[in-house]
């Protein structure tokens, strides 16, 4: 019998899931000026891009405007277009930096939807490789997630520090 071995996912399914938490971790973690720690690849004018801490696959990141909404059209023009320019700029590093056969992009907007920070608009960037799918998520409930945070983090970093 083999052993797959994910012990920081139980953070995760520990974790709280109330929407009365204290404070929004999008709110939240910016300020901390902890960027490594905190998973912070990018601040923007309006934005900053942060990965997944419960990623589904390696170079899973989130774009997130700085105001705290749940809803697109509480955002200024100039906040929509970093909010976009900024998802581009995701794209193209994670492009440059893992180079993924595709991707999986989008916001869940509201709870039903599957927003798991529901107060909170932010898109989600998925990188996607030929294979990375497999029968552990179906049969095992289990998603192999082959790469540690901070060395995903470290791998993409540079090319965020890259202008375009």
């Amino acid at each position: 019998m083999q052993y797959l071995w994910a012990p920081w996912r139980m953070e995760y399914i520990r974790g709280a899931k109330d929407d009365s938490l204290d404070e929004c971790i999008f709110c939240s973690l910016p300020r901390a000026q902890a960027d490594r720690h905190n998973l912070i690849l990018r601040r923007g004018r309006h934005v900053f891009i942060i990965l997944n801490k419960f990623p589904y696959n390696p170079g899973h990141l989130m774009v997130v405007p700085y105001a705290h909404t749940a809803d697109l059209h509480d955002l200024m023009p100039d906040e929509l277009t970093d909010l976009t320019l900024e998802l581009r700029r995701a794209v193209g590093c994670i492009r440059r930096g893992m180079h993924p056969d595709g991707y999986n992009i989008g916001i869940n907007l509201g709870r039903t939807a599957g927003a798991g920070i529901p107060g909170h608009v932010h898109y989600h960037v998925v990188p996607r490789w030929d294979g990375d799918h497999n029968f552990m998520p179906v049969i095992a409930e289990t998603k192999v997630i082959p790469m540690y945070l901070l060395q995903t983090y470290d791998q993409l970093a540079p090319f965020f520090q890259e202008e375009e």
